[in-house]
């Protein structure tokens, strides 16, 4: 029964549920565990046709105020979605909690007042797997206010509203859970989510703990030959002069590889993953820019007023905000029960000045890396079909520059650039920084997570893990500028085949980039001289990428639509 569990919300029978039927769902309900012994529970059986459409319609009301808050591409997808059956089945059940029951000796309640709705929630999975039982489908509906609803059903006002339930007949459960046919979200596989003793000691019962960045290296591979082989052909039939999308084809068959079918996946939706710190180096005077502007842009990223915002709207993609390394703290992550769109993930408050000693230790390094691979695995179980590269920090570009210098073998003057728009006093300054670093370490690129540590910045380390994580789990991920590119560097240096899933966005202005990219054998999509950051010129790519896809689904062959293809 807990296998065979799904929330439904389609194929409902009208036909009423026996009265003995609903008291053995119920009576399951009321026999969960709850802290304390509380029962804080209570049930509220709705039969009525004229409740259950005033509850349609509070759904329904704030199902739109939420299609609303949504990027493009995922309202596009939830719009497509049944959320909920309240008229279609006899039975609605609401659960609530009450906080109050017991007085103030209820154990448990003393630290931990958020008992009773926990509490109320086994009580909601009692009754579904009973239901499920009796071949009965559940339907939880959470697109509620919950003052509203508790106004509109006269619930006493010290009662929680923990799960409004849609309860009927139905003739077949599907194989899987509804979201995840409709490719809204993924399941975690086990070994995501388990550790032992501490947090971040990943390892099943029985198993020896497992290394984050060992087990993502082990799954990443090269791409597919045989959707390679199926792509190119296709493109050879579609009704199109051979090798007339020129770069889009290239990246149609990419896509292909990586998905290892032949057309690929339209890559949508697809997510910005913004990933900030703040960089020690900072005191040697690299950048006229004081480092309290890192914490203010997150504030202006999460306010939806950035250039990025801008861009993520018009192309329909979600923004989320990684804070791997302010210096600065930052507001909270969760208002209310309401995330705001910040990852709280801070490795540490900023690197070390790397002309003083490391940047940050080797531990540190990894673990900024593993934030990464963590950034990517969440938003693809989200559902996220390419992800997109994004940064900030105060003085980043002298960090970038040092890697790549060292991962090209380049001299520092020739991959420096302006970052911000500085003079030419800071360039000068700002390149023997760089020199001043490189002479101190003298960094392996043999050894990519040394270099990190050394010179790189927390977003770096990042960055890198995010396209780790993301070949691993074979999604393309569109880079942006030269944080991005000097991120790819020491991706590839730990994992060659992680450019199986890279696609460089666009050419930044900075002279590092170009450097990296040819390093990388990776051709941007646009040129439009743009060295902001942020992910901006990888959002512009995106409809690029997304197109390559959309040729491959509904162009037709030759064949099928009846053209003569030349002699």
């Amino acid at each position: 029964m807990i296998r065979e569990r799904r929330d439904v919300r389609n194929g409902f029978r009208p036909d009423p549920i026996p009265h003995e039927v609903l008291i053995r769902v119920l009576e399951a309900a009321h026999t969960a565990p709850s802290v304390g012994y509380s029962q804080p529970w209570d049930f509220v059986v709705i039969r009525s046709a004229k409740t259950r459409r005033k509850m349609h319609e509070l759904a329904e009301r704030q199902r739109e105020a939420y299609a609303d808050s949504l990027p493009k591409g995922r309202a596009k997808q939830f719009k497509e979605i049944k959320i909920e059956a309240i008229l279609e089945t006899p039975v609605n059940i609401v659960v609530t909690a009450d906080r109050t029951r017991g007085g103030r000796h209820t154990l448990g309640r003393h630290t931990q007042p958020q008992m009773a709705p926990y509490s109320a929630a086994l009580a909601v999975e009692n009754l579904w797997l009973a239901a499920r039982a009796e071949g009965l489908g559940v339907g939880w509906v959470s697109f509620f206010d919950e003052e509203e609803l508790v106004r509109e059903l006269g619930l006493p006002e010290h009662l929680e509203v923990v799960a409004y339930l849609c309860v009927g007949f139905v003739d077949a459960f599907p194989d899987e859970p509804e979201l995840q046919q409709q490719g809204w979200a993924k399941k975690r596989p086990l070994s995501w989510v388990v550790h032992e003793e501490q947090y971040g000691n990943r390892a099943l019962p029985g198993e020896e703990p497992h290394d984050l960045l060992s087990d993502t290296l082990r799954g990443i591979r090269p791409l597919d030959a045989k959707a390679l082989g199926e792509a190119w052909d296709r493109q050879k039939r579609m009704t199109k002069p051979a090798g007339s999308l020129g770069v889009l084809e290239i990246i149609a068959a990419q896509l292909s590889g990586l998905a290892r079918k032949c057309p690929p996946p339209i890559p949508e939706p697809g997510c910005v993953a913004i990933f900030a710190g703040d960089h020690g180096v900072h005191a040697q005077g690299v950048t006229p820019w004081p480092q309290e502007v890192t914490a203010q842009m997150v504030g202006n990223f999460l306010a939806g007023g950035a250039v990025v915002n801008a861009f993520a709207a018009q192309v329909g993609t979600e923004v989320c905000v990684v804070d791997v390394g302010v210096a600065s703290e930052l507001p909270d992550a969760i208002q209310q029960g309401r995330t705001t769109g910040l990852l709280p993930r801070k490795v540490k408050p900023g690197t070390d000045d790397m002309t003083q000693g490391p940047a940050m230790s080797r531990d540190e390094a990894v673990r900024a890396i593993e934030v990464g691979i963590e950034t990517a695995r969440d938003l693809v179980a989200a559902g996220n079909k390419v992800l997109i590269t994004g940064d900030m920090g105060i003085a980043n570009t002298t960090a970038s520059a040092a890697l790549i210098s060292v991962f090209t073998d380049t001299d520092p003057a020739e991959v420096t650039g302006r970052g911000t728009g500085i003079d030419d006093a800071t360039h000068t300054r700002k390149v023997e920084v760089i020199r001043q670093a490189l002479e101190l370490h003298k960094p392996d690129p043999a050894d990519p997570i040394g270099v990190l540590a050394a010179v790189g910045g927390l977003e770096h380390a990042a960055i890198a893990g995010f396209l780790l994580g993301a070949a691993s789990l074979r999604t393309p991920v569109i880079l942006d500028g030269v944080i991005a590119g000097s991120a790819a560097l020491v991706a590839k240096a730990i994992a060659p085949e992680v450019l199986a899933a890279c696609i460089a966005g666009h050419r930044s202005a900075e002279p590092g980039h170009q450097t990296a990219l040819a390093r990388l054998g990776l051709r941007p999509l646009i040129d439009l001289d743009l060295r902001l950051g942020e992910g901006t010129g990888a959002l512009l790519a995106l409809p690029l990428v997304q197109s390559a896809a959309r040729a491959m689904h509904d162009v037709a062959t030759f064949d099928s639509a009846g053209v003569t293809e030349k002699s």
